[in-house]
């Protein structure tokens, strides 16, 4: 898939802006730290996940002063035209529409555009907490099938619940609270069990293409397979409700959950040792980045279209034969990829875009009649 045209009013620094990318190659972003070339990523991003792979509130994102951002993509998916709008108001609920139909949840935007996302954050995906482990597996769970995002919003729900009954106990289980609590531990069992399974057979299936693009990112070329494994830890042995029932007394006292999808971890190996704590930082950045290509690559192959490939300053912490491999080996399909500094030559760059304080130009080195202005701030 490929997206045909970005438009955005009052979004982060952006009075208003359009960029009309390349269906194919690479459009780069060039400009300024601060700029706003992040931004336009990023609203790409939101029109496809309904959040800031920054991390950012959406209260954020609309422009200074103002009570609303805009943003629409137009997209072409396996030759069917979609339209994706947002409205981001800093009063009342945030509006989506679907090809000018208004959603009933905004939820169900969600599988429509397909994107991959990498920023220089995604080290701490290998090197942080579990919880961004977690988020990793279900964010890719949601892209294959969306139907995943209810499937996690009801843990999220039972478990809420459920730890609210547990602070509310202080640390004494009254006799009339053991009825609700049994039947808040059979909806969380059953909601974890699903999610669980699914983690699971996730990690399966991107194991040997998280290899082979670790593999093509320290080589640039196939590589030897075995250098990186993965396995899914669950907090629990056998049976989830068994489990919750055997850890009860413990949840009391401490007034939260201590079995659960909640506590599982993603393990990462690189060469046989942990990720996390025995990899050097330039292993560990080029990992973060094998996640997020074997991530792309199984849902190229099970939506049968490459999702667009969003690459947020990704040469500037490689060392320069991993810049060299990563810009020799980008898969097929349309990538956006920002850059404050100078790029590998053997990037495939179709169309160059200079950003500057809020205004998006195509570079002059690419078009007939000098800069042709495509927004104004």
């Amino acid at each position: 898939m490929f997206v045909e045209q970005i438009t955005l009013a009052d979004f982060r620094n952006y009075i208003s802006a359009e960029l009309q990318p390349a269906r194919e190659g690479v459009t780069l972003l060039q400009g300024e730290n601060g700029a706003g070339k992040t931004n336009l990523l990023e609203a790409v991003a939101y029109l496809a996940t309904l959040r800031s792979f920054r991390g950012a509130p959406a209260a954020l994102l609309v422009r200074s002063a103002q009570q609303q951002a805009v943003l629409r993509a137009r997209a072409d998916r396996a030759g069917r035209s979609l339209l994706v709008e947002a409205e981001l108001n800093l009063v009342g609920r945030d509006r989506f529409r679907l090809n000018r139909q208004p959603l009933r949840r905004n939820d169900d935007v969600l599988g429509s555009v397909l994107v991959t996302v990498f920023s220089p954050d995604d080290i701490e995906v290998v090197k942080g907490g579990p919880q961004l482990r977690r988020d990793y597996l279900d964010d890719l769970l949601v892209s294959l099938h969306p139907k995943h995002h209810a499937a996690r919003a009801e843990l999220e729900r039972v478990l809420k619940q459920r730890n609210a009954l547990l602070r509310s106990a202080n640390g004494t289980l009254r006799p009339n609270m053991e009825g609700v609590l049994d039947v808040w531990d059979a909806k969380l069992a059953g909601a974890g069990e699903t999610v669980a399974r699914e983690r699971e057979a996730l990690v399966l299936s991107i194991r040997p293409e998280v290899d082979r693009a670790y593999s093509r990112l320290s080589t640039g070329a196939a590589g030897a397979a075995g250098t990186v494994d993965l396995s899914y830890e669950r907090s629990w042995d056998g049976d989830l409700l068994d489990a919750l029932h055997a850890s009860r007394a413990e949840d009391v006292r401490r007034a939260v959950t201590s079995v659960g999808p909640q506590r599982d971890d993603l393990v990462i190996w690189v060469h046989g040792l942990a990720a996390r704590t025995q990899a050097s930082q330039g292993e560990q950045r080029s990992v973060a980045l094998a996640l997020r290509l074997g991530g792309h690559a199984l849902v190229t192959d099970r939506q049968g279209t490459s999702p667009v490939l969003l690459l947020d300053d990704v040469f500037s912490e490689l060392d320069p034969g991993r810049c060299v491999a990563l810009a020799s080996c980008l898969p097929d399909g349309q990538t956006l990829l920002t850059a404050a500094g100078p790029v590998p030559d053997v990037l495939p760059v179709v169309e160059r875009v200079q950003v500057c304080a809020g205004t998006v130009h195509l570079s002059p080195a690419l078009s007939d009649g000098g800069p042709i202005e495509r927004g104004t701030a």
